[in-house]
């Protein structure tokens, strides 16, 4: 008999490396059937463990509803309400859950915890964030930007602004990875990591792109298709509000920002937004930015996540 195939993790956006842009079509299939009322029931029978670490509005309802969707159903598990908050080892969760369930969904604190959930995982396990990448955001990102440019990223260029975190380490990847030109803007203390830098540009080499690093959010916008920001001050990063807001202060997003980039750029945020600090009202309430079709995507990038696993 043929041996099993090995499971497919995401626990990374460099998991997606071979699937990223095959994925995009796929998604807009399942869009399209969401709105239509189509039913796309693939995973009768199928169920899929969520644990959650941090807080979340988007990622659990989107992974949630997007099982429900495809015939399966999802089970919201909170460390406090496990064993794992009294002391039980991850590697032993991961055993048990594994004769459970069919994938696990896991938002934590550490991308340690992320990797080790893996390892001891006989089922897939699908990164919904931790502190080192949140490659589900960046695939409903990309599609956004995929979606809104009629599927060409050649030529376009995408400005991050803002704080070096894990959003910026998987949509600096995915970026390069898709061939789209990356230029991300933080301020000196809050550069993107090297290794992150070195592999995008490997990426954006053999896709004929670039990706470049600034430290003025001038510079970064100028002449850009979209401008994306993210929050300052991200959970586990509270002690250091004080000097992150100092540091980040004229890295807002706003009308003055925006109207450097080209005549027809959007700009981009993944939610939840902090109005007033990283971003304005004016931009976000305003006619220039996708923020909602990315908080949308998510329902639908999840689902063509959890059939890249499950299948």
């Amino acid at each position: 008999m043929p041996s099993p195939s090995p499971k497919r993790d995401v626990v990374s956006i460099l998991d997606l490396a071979n699937d990223l842009e095959r994925l995009f079509p796929r998604i807009r299939e399942l869009k399209d059937q969401r709105h239509q009322r189509v039913p796309h029931r693939r995973f009768e029978g199928r169920a899929l463990a969520m644990i959650f670490e941090k807080p979340s509005t988007r990622t659990r309802s989107s992974f949630e509803l997007a099982m429900t969707d495809l015939g399966g159903h999802a089970v919201y598990l909170s460390p406090k309400e496990m064993q794992l908050g009294r002391g039980e080892t991850i590697a032993d969760t991961a055993r048990v859950l594994s004769r459970y369930y069919d994938a696990i969904m896991y938002r934590a604190f550490r991308h340690e915890d992320m990797l080790a959930l893996a390892k001891w995982s006989s089922i897939p396990v699908i990164n919904g964030l931790d502190d080192v990448e949140h490659p589900c955001q960046v695939v409903a990102d990309l599609f956004t930007l995929w979606e809104r440019w009629g599927g060409r990223f050649k030529g376009r260029q995408l400005t991050y602004i803002g704080d070096a975190n894990n959003v910026l380490n998987s949509l600096m990847l995915g970026a390069a990875m898709v061939g789209l030109n990356f230029v991300a803007a933080t301020p000196p203390a809050y550069k993107p990591k090297p290794w992150v830098v070195k592999r995008a540009e490997s990426f954006a080499l053999a896709k004929g792109s670039t990706v470049r690093t600034v430290t003025s959010p001038e510079d970064g916008a100028t002449g850009a298709d979209a401008l994306y920001t993210d929050v300052w001050v991200s959970m586990g990063d509270e002690a250091e509000e004080k000097q992150r807001l100092a540091a980040f202060k004229g890295f807002q997003l706003n009308a003055a920002l925006l109207a450097r980039a080209k005549p027809d750029a959007f700009a981009m945020h993944d939610l939840p937004a902090h109005r007033g600090l990283e971003i304005t009202d004016e931009v976000m309430d305003g006619n220039k930015q996708v923020i909602w079709d990315q908080a949308e995507n998510r329902l639908h990038a999840q689902k063509a996540i959890l059939e890249l696993v499950l299948s």
